[in-house]
């Protein structure tokens, strides 16, 4: 039976398909420990493999030392909190590591650690070697937990105003439920225009709109009898969301001409954009709040550790 290999695994047999092509240097030093070019490829790999696939010149040089700079950075802090979970003599039990593998091996290999330590091998890790990643993890995760242990008390204060800079965000969008009949100007331009001024006037008279969209509409609603169904003001061009969301219920538009076409609107409803009120939103902003300032801990944390320690990128 064929198993799914996991997303780890396929990380590994990138990185070790990289290692065999590009010889291995110095990409920094922190302290006394050094960050090698196989370690900034394992961690870029496939997103540095999507921007050559997507980018071209200036624009894919530009991107990947972007992403290599980053990456370089992000190992940088890495090495130095492990370096601070040493020096405070801290220690994870290695218990705690084989739980772990113990939960991996479970869920992804149904609980044959033979198969998990083979498929390791075919990558051309060890077990030892990936505990140790799997150990550097949790040390990394257990330390940035550590410096931001503290709760984050979100004043009311603070929750309204984010609130109201942020109206936008917890505000239903505007929307209409529209017809709209199109007519393709083609090469007698007034003919075809006649034709839609003609439609227009029967409107006018008592037909209805949806009736005349079904006979005499060019775009892929005639078959609906012109009906787009609630749209907002992104699924229509700019020219025609300005006219269609000024409109009255019940209204039919001017002809409206774009580009190759000539269109009727008709607006059947409207809903009117609606703010959420505070009390449905609090905890959504208070949990955003939150984070943000566990991150500005992360953050003011790490600048402390830069700032005392000896970094050399190359």
């Amino acid at each position: 039976m064929s198993r799914l290999v996991p997303l780890f695994v396929v990380a590994i047999a990138l990185v070790s398909a990289r290692a065999q092509e590009v010889l291995d240097g110095i990409a920094a030093v922190v302290n006394d420990d050094v960050i090698t070019f196989s370690q900034v490829r394992e961690l870029i790999g496939p997103e540095e493999k999507a921007a050559r696939e997507s980018l071209k010149g200036e624009e894919l040089v530009a991107k990947v030392k972007e992403i290599r700079l980053k990456a370089i950075n992000d190992l940088v802090d890495r090495q130095l909190i492990l370096q601070e979970f040493r020096k405070n003599k801290f220690a994870i039990p290695p218990h705690v590591v084989e739980d772990r593998i113990n939960t991996l091996v479970r869920e992804q290999f149904g609980g044959d650690r033979g198969a998990f330590v083979r498929t390791l091998q075919a990558q051309g890790y060890t077990l030892d070697k990936f505990r140790q990643v799997e150990t550097e993890k949790m040390i990394v995760q257990a330390m940035r937990s550590q410096n931001v242990k503290h709760d984050v008390i979100v004043p009311e204060a603070k929750i309204k105003e984010v609130y109201q800079q942020s109206r936008d965000e917890y505000t239903d969008e505007e929307q209409i439920k529209l017809r709209m009949i199109a007519i393709r100007k083609g090469e007698s331009g007034d003919t075809r225009r006649g034709m839609i001024e003609e439609i227009r006037a029967k409107i006018i008279e008592g037909a209805e709109f949806g009736d005349l969209a079904a006979m005499y509409s060019e775009d892929s609603t005639q078959d609906q009898r012109g009906d787009w169904g609630w749209i907002n003001r992104k699924t229509l061009n700019e020219k025609l969301a300005k006219i269609a969301f000024t409109m009255k219920v019940g209204q039919v538009s001017p002809i409206v001409d774009v580009a190759n076409s000539y269109y009727l609107l008709f607006v059947e409803a409207k809903k009117n954009g609606v703010t959420k009120p505070l009390s449905t939103v609090r905890d959504k902003i208070q949990e955003k709040i939150t984070l943000e300032e566990r991150q500005k801990r992360q953050e003011e944390w790490l600048k402390k550790l830069r700032k005392k320690a000896y970094i050399k990128l190359y």
